[in-house]
């Protein structure tokens, strides 16, 4: 069965490739989601003023990748407990959200959510501020074609991910 998700994790070009690397993955795009603009511009979601995240749209085989295999890559390319901020990217387009399109997936999400916190509770890192919100209504707007599949374009490019180091427990530990 074909599914799809909507992860942002700060910048995504990086994201993209590593979902992309994910066999099972059939497809990845970039674009925006979240926000009160129609059609915006990089330029415009990058003000701040569009409400907009970067996201990467994965659309995936479950009978080739679980859910929950996307939500580890999630979980721990970027760092889930920093606020509007990833390393050196800062803006509200870099904040961490997770747009489920089903309802078993929204409930994954967040047990995944409870999982990966109680990791980072025992390491002593902060609470997770990542959304997670479903994606019902809430349009996904296709990035300039430049973004797309940006470090197959430009492999030495920009590739911004602050992971907190701690892994996900193993997969499959939601069933």
């Amino acid at each position: 069965m074909n599914s799809t998700a909507y992860f942002a994790t700060g910048c995504f070009w990086g994201a993209e490739r590593r979902f992309w690397q994910i066999e099972g993955v059939l497809e990845t795009s970039v674009g925006y989601m979240g926000g009160v603009t129609a059609n915006p511009t990089y330029e415009e979601v990058c003000t701040g003023k569009t409400g907009h995240a970067e996201v990467v749209k994965v659309e995936f085989d479950e009978s080739k990748v679980s859910f929950e295999r996307l939500l580890e890559e999630f979980w721990t390319m970027h760092d889930p407990t920093s606020l509007n901020q990833q390393g050196g990217d800062i803006g509200t387009q870099y904040r961490s959200a997770i747009y489920t399109t089903s309802e078993p997936h929204f409930e994954i999400a967040n047990k995944s959510r409870a999982v990966y916190q109680a990791a980072l509770t025992e390491q002593g890192l902060d609470v997770i501020v990542s959304e997670i919100n479903r994606s019902e209504g809430v349009p996904y707007f296709f990035a300039e074609e430049y973004h797309q599949k940006y470090l197959i374009k430009n492999p030495n490019g920009y590739d911004c991910h602050s992971s907190t180091g701690v892994p996900y427990p193993a997969v499959g530990v939601l069933k």
